[in-house]
């Protein structure tokens, strides 16, 4: 769950397999070129890990805070749901982006009600009975307005059209150099194909994903003081040490130093809420 009393700044983010619901307040999320408002009552999807700018909106902060709840899921999850429970849905021919906004309505909202209900049981309740009600959001969702972009997702992988191998692919080999022609190959598709595909879905090129890949990476390693700004650069992958601090303050409007410095500072000061999270690899 996340809270904010305060506006936050545009913050970069990877978007996780998930859905978060806005409970009260608004956020407003930039991907590519794909612009995104999630209104209380609304659920923001994303299907897979993908670069994003988020950002809190001031417009009911005066007199309530902001509080989504969000909660992640896998392919093998989803994957798992349409095969126990038989549902057979026609994909859209279309590709559509990788984060979309849905509303709620209310079984979906009753079943998160039951969720947080369970945080004052015993933790093997907790565990069994949460997994249970994950399922069943999964299959509300499957079975909804959006059920055609779950199931694309699963399509990707299943049915190699490729983009879902591309992902994968491009966060594997995020940290060295590669060419459309390099990844189109190893995906089956032409780089013309690909292209058009993958921005379909993403808002953004192959290239530019992997970018904010290693970017988003970079800035993890600093923050968590893993390491320091000429070894976190060479760990993404980057060999000029002028073009990764230009890149980094493109993204992040800061050089990697003085950002560091400024998450840390909004983070104590609780203008934003930062979590120390995994490698995305």
């Amino acid at each position: 769950m996340r809270r904010y009393s305060r506006q936050t700044p545009p913050i970069p983010v990877v978007l996780s397999p998930s859905f978060c619901l806005v409970l009260q307040g608004s956020k407003k999320i930039h991907s590519g070129d794909h612009i995104l408002f999630a209104r209380e009552g609304d659920f923001l999807t994303s299907l897979i890990a993908l670069p994003a700018i988020a950002q809190v909106n001031a417009d009911t902060l005066d007199t309530q805070p902001y509080i989504g709840l969000r909660i992640d899921f896998t392919i093998q999850e989803i994957a798992s749901v349409i095969t126990d429970s038989g549902l057979r849905v026609r994909p859209r021919e279309k590709h559509s982006n990788a984060a979309f906004i849905g509303k709620a309505d209310l079984e979906l909202l009753a079943l998160f009600v039951r969720l947080l209900m369970l945080l004052d049981k015993p933790e093997e309740e907790i565990i069994f009975l949460s997994g249970l009600i994950k399922q069943e959001m999964i299959f509300k969702l499957l079975t909804g307005e959006y059920c055609h972009l779950f199931f694309q997702q699963v399509f990707f992988d299943q049915q190699a059209e490729g983009i879902g191998k591309a992902i994968s692919w491009i966060k594997d080999h995020y940290a060295r150099s590669f060419t459309m022609e390099e990844l189109a190959n190893a995906t089956n598709m032409s780089v013309s194909g690909l292209h058009h595909k993958f921005k379909a879905v993403t808002s953004m090129g192959p290239l530019q994903y992997q970018k904010q890949l290693r970017l988003q990476e970079a800035r993890r390693l600093l923050i968590s003081g893993q390491m320091d700004v000429t070894n976190a650069s060479l760990e993404v992958g980057y060999v000029s040490s002028s073009q990764f601090n230009r890149e980094y303050r493109r993204l992040f409007g800061l050089p990697p130093l003085q950002d560091v410095k400024e998450v840390k500072r909004q983070a104590s000061a609780g203008l934003i809420e930062y979590v120390e999270s995994g490698s995305f690899r």
